[in-house]
């Protein structure tokens, strides 16, 4: 067993995305590009040593097996890939196949380290798609499964969903099975399990999930003085022979590349309309409580007509929102020191330079109120938290809010209505962003291969009580309808809730 010695090269600051390089690149030669997803444990890193051993035409009489991936120091729950690699293999054009091959493995998702970590690797992947010297196009993704599931778990249906939110709807016919640890038997199960969690990806003529089946162990060393070496020399040479029919049918299968423009679109896209959703859903409440503000100064005034129409001053007590920064746990956040406002958070964190962030367009922030430079913009662990105080107010100070004059005859009338008028106000801004929500969501549902991922889903009960309040019946049912398809993967949309709630709840505090 030899490990390959390939140029390593970070490509972020990070050290969280990296390329390994085996060869030299002959640019007028055919190279295919494959991205490899999965839960940890499912045997990614030996399925891709496989695909070089088998690219770089190794056979089985060669009595050789190359490793390309490295599996990183540390105790057995830790040893798993934390950066997304890219592995190229040049120079092997006419031994197996007419071309070279890069693959791209991204860290284990539902690993020890948790849903944080889970979300780094689409960050990570739409910088990939965006530099020069990255990815630009994909001829296969490839979801790996392990043969014996016949049930996927809240987390693993949390991965799938992870994954598919990653992509536009023209990857579909790209996205195929790889099924591992095979005894050689029909994948029936784990094929069922696709289905059943609603995977968009390629189907063959039976509607069954395209799908590639691998037995992960043809890197298996025996010790020649044991009694037993010739059987298991039998065996091994039994696996290695269906393995390299397994990749022969997989290479051969015919699929068009695909450019990852709309991919990267798609990736930046949510994470901007995501982040819009979830300061939208601040806004609104912020808004709620400013209502509650003018309800209980209203109250407060019928309870002192007498006063007000002796125009003798009063006090009165009412809740009054603010916004305050605390510390985040662990997460950074872009927040928006003009608008006072969250732009990015949860899941700000693969970029140090803000023009970059997923919440910019054009040094343009596409989420605060203001649309702000990105330089008036900072990232740090800390967001602005909505709270409220009892603040003990005068019928004198009200009245100057509304630069009321004594003189004026009607004056009770002119207070009552003013509140009035800005209790109408706040209505429709709060339908105004409401409305932005929703479209939010739409323009998510045509151009995403899964329009709504977890992280999205968990606004939708508060949009649809805040439509409703609207009478738009019509828009109430689609939200409705995605709800249930939401619920469907409920498991998955608990363990992301669970995972995540140290973010939100911060961010809903009295």
């Amino acid at each position: 067993m030899y490990q390959l010695e390939s140029k390593k090269q970070y490509l972020d600051d990070e050290d969280m995305l990296r390329r390994c390089t085996f060869g030299d690149r002959d640019h007028s030669k055919i190279n295919k590009t494959i991205l490899i997803v999965g839960e940890t444990g499912t045997g990614k890193s030996t399925l891709i040593n496989a695909m070089v051993n088998y690219v770089l035409g190794v056979e089985w009489e060669d009595n050789v097996w190359f490793e390309i991936v490295e599996e990183e120091k540390g105790s057995q729950t830790e040893k798993q890939t934390t950066a997304v690699t890219v592995y190229e293999v040049f120079g092997c054009e006419g031994l197996r196949l007419p071309f070279s091959l890069t693959v791209i493995d991204t860290p284990g998702y539902g690993d020890t380290r948790g849903i944080q970590e889970d979300q780094q690797i689409s960050g990570k992947l739409l910088e990939l798609f965006r530099t020069t010297d990255g990815i630009h196009q994909l001829d296969a993704v490839g979801l790996v499964v392990k043969a014996s599931e016949n049930r996927l778990c809240d987390r693993q249906k949390y991965i799938f969903d992870a994954v598919l939110s990653l992509f536009g709807k023209d990857m579909e016919k790209n996205i195929v099975a790889l099924i591992t640890h095979s005894l050689g038997r029909s994948p029936k199960n784990a094929l069922e399990a696709i289905t059943k969690a609603n995977v968009p990806c390629a189907k063959n003529d039976r509607n069954q999930p395209v799908n590639f089946v691998f037995n992960n162990c043809q890197c298996e060393v025996f010790d020649e003085e044991n009694e037993n070496y010739e059987e298991y020399v039998s065996s091994q040479k039994t696996a290695w022979d269906k393995g390299v029919k397994s990749m022969d049918k997989f290479f051969d299968y015919k699929m068009e590349p695909k450019s990852v423009k709309m991919t990267e679109g798609v990736l930046r896209e949510r994470k901007q309309l995501e982040a819009c959703v979830s300061n939208i859903h601040e806004k609104i409440h912020m808004i709620d409580l400013k209502q509650d503000e003018i309800e209980q100064t209203q109250e407060a005034l019928d309870k002192h007509k007498k006063e007000m129409e002796e125009n003798k001053d009063f006090t009165y007590t009412v809740d009054v929102p603010y916004k305050e920064k605390e510390d985040t746990k662990e997460e950074k956040a872009t927040t928006c020191s003009v608008c006072e406002e969250n732009c990015h958070y949860p899941g700000c964190w693969w970029v140090n330079d803000l023009s970059w962030c997923s919440a910019m367009k054009k040094n343009y922030c596409t989420v605060c109120t203001g649309k702000c430079h990105y330089t008036k913009h900072v990232k740090e662990k800390k967001i602005y938290v909505r709270k409220t105080k009892a603040v003990t107010r005068t019928y004198e100070e009200l009245k100057n809010k509304y630069k009321i004059n004594e003189q004026v005859a009607g004056e009770k009338g002119n207070v009552i209505i003013r509140l009035q008028i800005e209790l109408e106000q706040f209505t429709l801004q709060k339908a105004k962003l409401v409305e932005e929500s929703y479209q939010c969501l739409v323009k998510l549902e045509e151009t995403a291969l899964k329009a709504l991922s977890l992280s999205t889903a968990v606004h939708l009960g508060f949009l649809i009580e805040k439509i409703k309040e609207t009478g738009l019946t019509e828009k109430v049912q689609k939200l409705e309808m995605m709800k249930k398809r939401a619920e469907e993967h409920r498991g998955a949309l608990d363990y992301f809730k669970a995972g995540v709630s140290s973010g939100w709840n911060h961010l809903y505090r009295k």
